[in-house]
């Protein structure tokens, strides 16, 4: 029996997401160069995807 294609992983899906996940923004913030060690994960600036 096959499965259904909205059951796949979602590692297949790869498109252009517009909401980033906290992580993800912190590393964006970290390769500008505007994130240091010990800053706080909340109130963070708003980052476009680098897709």
């Amino acid at each position: 029996m096959s499965q259904h294609p909205s059951l796949r992983g979602a590692n297949k899906i790869m498109t252009k997401r517009n909401v980033l996940k906290r992580f993800e923004r912190i590393d964006i913030l970290k390769g500008r160069g505007k994130w240091k060690a010990g800053d706080r994960g909340l109130g963070l600036p708003k980052t476009k995807s680098e897709s």
